[in-house]
């Protein structure tokens, strides 16, 4: 007995994206796309329309944030799986599309096969991240690695434009003890450089 195919749609306001995507698709002899859309009104009839089991859907529309359409196909239709489809990697897209009810998050420039993995995990009822997508993600809910009183100050003069000789002045240290420090600092943050080690200190040197 023959299963039925995943009934898929695309929701993305650039043509030849989708057009490129059901070339793609339409390889895969177990997928049907049934609609096609390229903004909110759109996609929300196609919704009604097609009944799909998936809807792949651009994170970045012109008329409407991709993730807050989310939460309304959802409430048109609950039993509809959603998964992302994006340019960007960002953790914060990821978390806040997750948090609205999509069940994956795969990037535009990921292989044919991860995007057909993503199709099949979400309409199985499972979830799907591209790998670069769960590297970011993972890597930005690490906890901040402790630094000790010590560094915490030496990082914050750092943020303020002192140089190595000017905190061991302020600090009674010396230059030595203070290049250690910063040696120290940049081994436990994993920041290559001083420029790398500079530009942490001016954002982040005041939250420790």
């Amino acid at each position: 007995m023959t299963s039925s195919p995943i009934r898929i749609l695309l929701v993305d306001d650039h043509p030849m994206v989708r057009e490129g995507l059901v070339a793609r698709l339409a390889a895969v002899s177990r997928f049907e796309v049934v609609g096609e859309a390229g903004n909110r009104l759109e996609a929300l009839a196609q919704l009604a329309r097609t009944a799909p089991d998936v809807v792949l859907m651009d994170v970045g529309l012109k008329d409407v944030n991709g993730i807050a359409l989310v939460a309304e196909m959802l409430t048109a239709q609950p039993s509809v799986k959603l998964l992302m489809f994006s340019m960007y990697d960002n953790p914060e897209y990821v978390q806040r599309a997750l948090q609205a009810g999509a069940r994956g998050y795969v990037l535009k420039d990921a292989p044919a096969t991860e995007i057909v993995s993503a199709i099949d995990a979400v309409a199985a009822g499972g979830t799907f991240l591209s790998a670069a997508v769960s590297g970011r993600l993972f890597r930005g809910q690490a906890p901040k690695p402790v630094l000790t009183p010590r560094e915490s100050e030496i990082l914050a003069k750092l943020g303020q434009g002192a140089s190595s000789k000017q905190i061991a002045r302020e600090l009674d240290l010396s230059v030595r003890t203070v290049e250690a420090h910063r040696q120290s600092i940049k081994r436990k943050l994993d920041l290559e450089g001083q420029a790398e080690l500079i530009r942490y200190a001016v954002e982040h040197g005041r939250e420790r």
